[in-house]
């Protein structure tokens, strides 16, 4: 025990994590280091990642497993509803676990994890990472598995309050239930150039998936009209996907061959040297619920152009970021607002504004206040649980009360088949330095799982 906090024991499950980059792969990584610095045993769980299978060892001790399941699409692995019980039910037992986190509603494994652990009587928190709309078809699929999974999860983390409020509303969840706990930025590894970069030729930085939900099309609207009133101006974008060619076929058709650099896809370790050679960076995102990619440019000193949608308003402070709507014309003149204020900023003020304002320890510290209210809340029987799966829908709600109902019988089956004492339970081990260093200064193989 830590004073008078308890100490959890957690499980946090997602089809995205390391090898893969990503926002939710590096809040999952560096949230689970600070939870360990301050005491908490944390266990990943993750499907397997080429011939990477099985159980690994990352930064502090973090233990993950890579369950032999192979990704369907993309990097979510192929929905099962049952398949994963006995393998869940397993890790749980041999690590003695008391709480399950799952992250991200495009993850399957997710989704399934915490179904079998509510069956099984845990807790659980689920981390909502993205925005979603309620008309198109892949939307609404989306908001009735999440309205599912929802329905009798213990306690909701988003990363924005925007993103708050775009959860209870798909999910019908009360708002009370749902915490707001921003993601964070490694300042340690995103820090400015030694050297002041010189004005005389501004450059424009973008590092994005090229996607439409990125709004690569909003890109090859406004870079021409950029290059053609600022003479000065040069665009570096990195990040590689399908809206590539479109850029590749705008920069043929301006000539601006000499004054747009694709680099293609970027690996994380290499973000920020992409970042430093540049004044400001661009994000024209159409929909995004925090977008770590901000505070990412902002520690390393860049001023930020960005679309005004979903949680960016609330990312970063009025001085540092100008707003535009997803619009080419109104991005334009945003970008040419940036440029003026541009000799006014002061790259090293702004790294030490950031690492002020965020931290992976203070955002570990507001997660365990969540899971402290998950672990006390009253533990609820199947027939409880189940009234709750009726009200998500006249069919929906039979139909989700049928399958609770039948993972509650398999689970049952296996206890009877392998009960929980045949299970070997794993012991603990606590690095001696855990406690002493950061967890934001280990090396790209060492997050990779290769240490």
């Amino acid at each position: 025990m830590m004073g008078d906090q308890r100490s959890h024991r957690i499980l946090m499950v997602s089809d995205f994590f390391y090898p893969n980059f990503g926002g939710v792969e590096s809040h999952i990584y560096y949230l689970s280091q600070c939870l360990l610095k301050l005491g908490h045993k944390v266990v990943v769980m993750t499907h397997a990642y080429g011939n990477r299978s099985g159980v690994r060892y990352m930064t502090g001790g973090l233990k993950v497993y890579y369950v032999p399941w192979k990704p369907f699409v993309m990097q979510n692995t192929l929905p099962t509803f049952y398949g994963t019980l006995p393998i869940v039910r397993t890790i749980l037992i041999r690590e003695k676990i008391t709480l399950v986190h799952g992250h991200q509603a495009f993850s399957t494994l997710c989704h399934e994890a915490l179904m079998h652990a509510r069956t099984m009587g845990y807790k659980v928190v689920f981390t909502d990472h993205s925005l979603y709309g309620f008309a198109d078809v892949g939307s609404i699929h989306m908001n009735k598995v999440l309205q599912f999974t929802l329905a009798d999860v213990t306690e909701a983390i988003c990363v924005s309050h925007t993103s708050k409020e775009n959860t209870v509303l798909r999910s019908g969840l009360p708002p009370e239930r749902v915490f707001v706990v921003p993601n964070a930025v490694d300042t340690a590894m995103f820090k400015p150039a030694l050297n002041r970069l010189s004005t005389s030729e501004i450059i424009i930085v973008v590092v994005s998936r090229l996607v439409y939900r990125k709004g690569a099309d909003l890109l090859v609207e406004v870079i021409p009209e950029v290059c053609r009133m600022f003479a000065n101006v040069r665009f570096i974008i990195g990040g590689d996907g399908p809206k590539r060619v479109r850029l590749e076929e705008m920069r043929e058709k301006h000539g601006l061959q000499d004054r747009v650099e694709m680099l293609g896809a970027v690996p994380h370790a290499r973000v920020r040297s992409v970042l430093i050679s540049g004044h400001i960076f661009l994000n024209s995102s159409l929909t995004e619920a925090f977008c770590i990619a901000i505070l990412e440019a902002a520690s390393c000193g860049l001023l930020t152009v960005s679309t005004r949608v979903g949680g960016v308003p609330e990312v970063l402070p009025d001085d540092m970021v100008v707003l535009a709507e997803p619009d080419p014309g109104d991005m334009v003149q945003a970008i040419k607002k940036a440029i003026t204020i541009l000799p006014k900023i002061d790259p090293q003020e702004m790294h030490n504004r950031m690492k002020k304002l965020y931290d992976w320890h203070d955002v570990a510290k507001r997660t365990v206040i969540v899971y402290d209210y998950a672990v006390k809340s009253s533990d609820q029987n199947l027939l409880e649980r189940l009234s709750r799966y009726l009200s998500c829908g006249s069919w929906a709600g039979k139909l989700f009360c049928l399958v609770m109902i039948i993972d509650f019988l398999l689970w049952y089956l296996l206890k009877l088949w392998q009960p929980d004492e045949n299970i070997e339970v794993v012991p603990d081990f606590t690095l001696t330095c855990n406690r002493d260093q950061g967890p934001m200064h280990d090396t790209e193989e060492e997050r990779k799982g290769l240490k």
